[in-house]
């Protein structure tokens, strides 16, 4: 399974982005092969041309793990098909491990933030 984590840096000891459709970069993480992939955020956010949710399903990711997000792009990811977890802290590495460990929460209207996203 792919997972895809916004992130401050290109390592997996970088911190978890604060504003998932800000982040610098994405952290594209195979919990079957172990192996990390950096892709630069070039989403409309970041002066490019698809919104995050579009840039991230390209790379075939089933799940996004995130501090939070808003409806829309909660909306986005679920006509993907990608599953969206809340809660994310600390570096990319610990929050692989929060969500190996269950210790994230499946996104839902009632706890995304209610601004845009």
């Amino acid at each position: 399974m792919k997972l895809c984590i916004p992130s401050e840096g290109r390592e997996l000891e970088s911190m978890v982005g604060e504003h998932f459709g800000r982040a610098p970069y994405y952290i594209i993480f195979d919990t079957d092969t172990r192996k990390a992939k950096v892709i630069p955020n070039t989403s409309r956010h970041m002066g490019g041309g698809c919104y995050p949710p579009e840039l991230i399903k390209r790379e075939g990711v089933s799940v996004l793990l995130c501090k939070n997000l808003g409806m829309r792009a909660l909306s986005m990811f679920e006509e993907f098909g990608i599953e969206v977890f809340i809660g994310a802290q600390g570096t990319v590495r610990q929050t692989i491990e929060l969500f190996e460990k269950g210790k994230l929460k499946r996104a839902e209207e009632n706890l995304v933030c209610k601004g845009k996203g």
